[in-house]
């Protein structure tokens, strides 16, 4: 039984799908059918993950608006927290 040489990397692909990076799926696979073109598994691996990124459309303002004010509050804490620990080596 001859070893995938390609493994790796279609193992890579598999992982970056299953946490929901597919741009980053989709691009190993890309680059893995121009190596490997007669290859159906990649095929429907590719045809997934393109769909799921077209599934996903997008971000829309709304949906990144909770987004950014949930990072201006961490931003916020953070400054007071700095403020406290300097007010605390004076003391």
């Amino acid at each position: 039984m001859t070893r995938d040489p390609h493994q790796g990397t279609v193992t890579l692909a598999r992982l970056f799908a299953a946490q929901g990076y597919w741009d980053k799926a989709a691009e190993i696979y890309r680059d893995l059918l121009r190596e490997n073109p007669d290859r159906p598994d990649l095929v429907q691996a590719l045809e997934e993950a393109e769909a799921a990124l077209n599934a996903a459309g997008p971000a829309s303002p709304e949906a990144l608006a909770p987004l950014v004010q949930k990072w201006i509050d961490l931003m916020f804490a953070y400054d007071r927290l700095r403020r406290l620990q300097r007010l605390k080596t004076r003391l």
